[in-house]
């Protein structure tokens, strides 16, 4: 995903900030949090908090909570699992589950908690 289609199709005003900080989640392959971007932005955590409910309120950003209690955050682009290790808390998105269907409910997302492959 790029920039300025998210441009297109979202109604929203875009600073230079908020290009900044999306061009760092769309450049990620992973969920992040605000430590791992903080030395990356020109923000404060007040600001980045704000930008980023913009985003999760205009519906370009997922978010999560994971074990160690801070809020992860992506560029929205499918909804798919994540998979966060009981020891080192590492989060990996998962694939192999994109078929799980509830037919009557939306499923924003879903959460595998147990132990990786390299604390195994």
């Amino acid at each position: 995903m790029k920039i300025d289609d998210i441009k297109n199709i979202k109604n929203l005003r875009f600073t230079d900030a908020r290009i900044e900080l999306l061009e760092i989640l769309i450049k990620e392959s992973r969920p992040i949090c605000y430590e791992d971007i903080k030395n990356r932005i020109k923000m404060n955590k007040a600001t980045f908090y704000r930008n980023i409910a913009k985003f999760v309120e205009g519906d370009i950003v997922s978010t999560f909570e994971s074990n160690d209690k801070k809020s992860y955050f992506e560029i929205k682009v499918d909804t798919h699992p994540h998979f966060i290790c009981n020891n080192c808390h590492a989060i990996t998105c998962v694939s192999i589950l994109n078929s799980i269907v509830l037919e009557g409910y939306a499923i924003d997302s879903v959460i595998l908690k147990g132990t990786c492959k390299l604390c195994l």
